[in-house]
C-alpha cells in the first residue's frame, strides 16, 4: 500500500487526496491546537475581568499577593501585609488564583 502511494506521487496522479490529507491535518491541527489556545485566553481573560479586592492571586513574575483595589488596567497587590508593601501591576500581569497555593 505505502509503494502505491509513493508511485502515484511520483506518476502526478492523486492529486485530490494529497488536497484531502491536507485539509485533514489542518483540521486535526485546528482541533488539538488552535481551538484549545482560544479557549484559555478567553478563560484568562474572564478571570481577570472578575477580579475584585480581596482575591489571591499570582503574577506572571511569580510574585504572590493579595488585591487591595481594580482599576481600570492595573491591580494594587499588597505583597508584604506586616510592612504594608505595595505594588502596581498591569491586569494581563495576572497569571492565575493562588488561593489554595500560598504556604505550599
Amino acid at each position: 500500500m505505502f509503494n502505491s502511494i509513493l508511485l502515484q506521487g511520483m506518476l502526478g496522479g492523486g492529486g485530490a487526496s494529497s488536497l484531502l490529507l491536507i485539509g485533514g491535518m489542518f483540521v486535526v491541527m485546528y482541533f488539538f491546537m488552535i481551538r484549545p489556545q482560544q479557549k484559555k485566553q478567553k478563560e484568562q481573560q474572564a478571570y481577570v475581568d472578575a477580579l475584585k479586592a480581596g482575591d489571591k492571586v499570582v503574577t506572571i513574575g511569580g510574585l504572590h499577593g493579595t488585591v487591595t483595589s481594580v482599576r481600570e488596567k492595573t491591580v494594587v497587590l499588597e505583597v508584604d501585609s506586616s510592612k504594608g508593601v505595595r505594588m502596581v501591576f498591569l491586569k494581563t500581569a495576572i497569571s492565575k488564583d493562588s488561593s489554595a497555593q500560598i504556604g505550599e
